[in-house]
């Protein structure tokens, strides 16, 4: 009887084919569970993420949703505070602010340093000027913080991050380190905020080495060019031994906060559950897992060209209601015009004037105290009327 031809060709199939179809059954498995490990990460981030969201509490002056999602220039008002872990209902004064200027497209990223101490006045809250900036989130939280600094600059803030600056030693460790130069020659411990006392570290001008001292540098450890957690903190932390003061403080904060931005701005890190753990922990933002996502795709190219900047002011003192002397920075208006158009370039916008000198306006009865408060020479514009009002303010349909 003659074999079944079917029956033979499955009987002695061709061993190429064999090898093949298990090759391509393999490589199917591994693509399910990989499809399956990667949903999971997402997942799981995903809801860290979420944990750390928090809104920001007012209409935002343009459209942002529909900015990020056309891979248009954001801003990002940065500020942080030196407390232990975040709760929801935290409200204090800031330590520092910033202005993160991020433009996909020019593929670069401007961050400008705010002084904590400028004197404003705060929208909503007027009648208690002087205030210094960092005073608004006390007063109102993240919606006067923000109203506060788009009157202040006459631009856009379209999202917020309140960081925690204890958790910074944490978020760098979980990148691994950032390597960094300092400005200046300094020591610091943070046990005492001076140049002496344990845990003191030991950096150098111009070179990303430091060294470690447990005995109030008796003796050193042997140079490191890596930073962990603990020194970055340090780093970032002294104030009261640099010449430039607070402003030669936002400038280290600036190169830590540069530092990590390159090592934690890919997909892989973002996904990182652990990574992403240390930032809900650390961390409110009114950015959306979907916001992010979006930002390590479109984005990402930014972090390779950061350009760091700052708002200068003037030094001055205004008593307060006990009669204690308190200091300000007065930020004059050329001053403030050129922040204006370096940060309305960075985000794509038409040419504009910037804000009232003091951001919110002034009333009447405390009119002539806001104008004696003006520097020397300064031309500043009226304090009581708003002179943005000329078309050069947002539009929240376009953003310009």
């Amino acid at each position: 009887m003659a074999s079944k031809p079917d029956s033979r060709s499955k009987r002695y199939q061709n061993p190429n084919h064999k090898l093949r179809n298990t090759i391509l059954l393999l490589i199917a498995t591994i693509l399910i569970i990989v499809s399956f490990f990667v949903w999971r990460t997402i997942h799981n981030t995903k809801g860290v993420i979420d944990r750390s969201y928090a809104g920001a509490g007012l209409t935002k002056s343009r459209n942002v949703s529909n900015i990020i999602k056309s891979g248009r220039p954001i801003s990002v008002l940065l500020y942080g505070t030196d407390t232990g872990e975040l709760g929801r209902t935290y409200r204090g004064r800031t330590d520092s602010m910033m202005l993160l200027l991020i433009n996909p497209k020019t593929e670069k990223t401007t961050m400008i340093s705010l002084p904590r101490d400028a004197m404003v006045s705060i929208v909503g809250y007027e009648d208690t000027f002087p205030q210094k900036l960092n005073a608004a989130y006390a007063y109102g939280s993240t919606a006067t913080s923000i109203k506060t600094v788009e009157a202040f600059l006459n631009i856009p803030v379209d999202y917020y991050a309140l960081v925690n600056m204890g958790g910074l030693a944490n978020m760098v460790d979980q990148v691994g380190g950032i390597s960094v130069d300092s400005p200046i020659d300094f020591t610091y411990s943070q046990e005492t905020a001076h140049d002496y006392g344990p845990n003191l570290y030991r950096f150098h001008k111009n070179s990303n080495k430091y060294e470690h001292s447990d005995d109030n540098g008796e003796t050193w450890s042997a140079s490191k060019t890596r930073m962990n957690g603990d020194a970055a903190l340090a780093f970032s932390r002294m104030r009261y031994d640099d010449p430039d003061g607070d402003y030669g403080r936002q400038k280290r904060q600036r190169v830590v906060l540069e530092g990590l931005i390159k090592k934690s701005a890919s997909v892989s890190t973002l996904l990182n559950e652990k990574f992403m753990s240390t930032i809900s922990k650390n961390v409110r933002t009114d950015l959306t897992f979907g916001d992010m996502t979006t930002m390590a795709s479109k984005y990402i190219n930014a972090k390779n060209d950061i350009v760091t900047e700052h708002l200068q002011g003037v030094g001055t003192s205004y008593p307060d209601a006990e009669g204690n002397n308190v200091s300000y920075e007065v930020i004059p208006q050329k001053e403030k015009q050129r922040t204006t158009n370096l940060a309305r370039k960075a985000l794509g916008l038409k040419p504009g004037k910037t804000g009232l000198p003091y951001g919110g306006k002034i009333p009447t009865a405390l009119s002539t105290v806001a104008t004696s408060l003006r520097p020397v020479g300064d031309n500043g514009t009226s304090t009581t009327t708003d002179d943005t009002d000329d078309g050069t303010t947002i539009d929240p349909t376009t953003g310009d």
